[in-house]
């Protein structure tokens, strides 16, 4: 049986969270985990992001939390949005120095890099939806997009692949096996799916299975998610924050 010690996909009050970062510290420790993340959404998420001048407050809360906690290990990143088709992030420099951990995936409420990237992402897969046209083509380039993120920055884990934009999970999972980038089995929405999680691993690919808290209630809840893993028949060996 499966056992997991970590939540590494939690949301706070300062982003669209109900919690603060101490509740969800809480709430993880009378769950019996040892580590829990802090990832709240990135700044171009224009209904949720973080707002750059909270980001340092963050970083000094986990640090004096990290100080005087016992049992626990707190981390703090971020859930990061692509931004265009060629994998760029809301992230840089400035604000990576304050992560330990980024969390990457697609989401529909981004400002985009460009007017461009906001047709080709976010326009066609609205339009793709609706009129359930060029569906394809529109994969194919979201796939190409999620790729060559992985390949320009040091991403720890993809969240929900195809929960918000579809992409081919068996080309994603191949290249996030190649730069050691887990692929997360959401416990929130049900994402990935089995035949996808079975396919990805296929490829090499590890896994995470976090529960996307946005209540202090849900930090830990892994319920779905360890369904979902137990049905691909996956060990604790495949999954990052699995008890050996």
């Amino acid at each position: 049986m499966i056992k997991l010690y970590a939540d590494y996909h939690t949301h706070t009050i300062y982003s669209h969270g109900t919690g603060s970062i101490m509740d969800n510290v809480t709430a993880a420790k009378n769950k019996g985990l040892t580590e829990i993340a802090v990832t709240d959404h990135g700044i171009r998420h224009f209904a949720y992001g973080v707002r750059l001048k909270n980001i340092s407050m963050m970083r000094e809360e986990v640090d004096r939390i990290n100080d005087n906690a016992e049992g626990i290990k707190v981390l703090l990143g971020m859930e990061c949005n692509i931004i265009s088709t060629e994998g760029d992030i809301d992230m840089n420099d400035e604000i990576r120095k304050y992560l330990d951990i980024l969390l990457v995936g697609f989401h529909m409420m981004v400002l985009p890099k460009t007017a461009k990237d906001a047709i080709s992402i976010y326009g066609r897969n609205c339009f793709s939806k609706i009129f359930q046209f060029g569906k394809e083509g529109i994969k194919e380039t979201n796939t190409e997009s999620m790729i060559k993120a992985i390949r320009k920055h040091k991403i720890d884990i993809i969240t929900h692949p195809g929960a918000r934009i579809p992409f081919d999970t068996t080309l994603v999972a191949k290249e996030a096996a190649k730069a050691g980038t887990a692929l997360e089995i959401n416990s929130h929405s049900g994402y990935m799916g089995t035949m996808n999680v079975i396919a990805a691993a296929g490829e090499g690919a590890k896994f995470v299975i976090n529960s996307d808290a946005h209540t202090p209630e849900d930090v830990g809840n892994f319920e779905k998610g360890l369904i979902i893993a137990e049905k691909a028949g996956l060990s604790g060996d495949q999954i990052i924050n699995a008890v050996k």
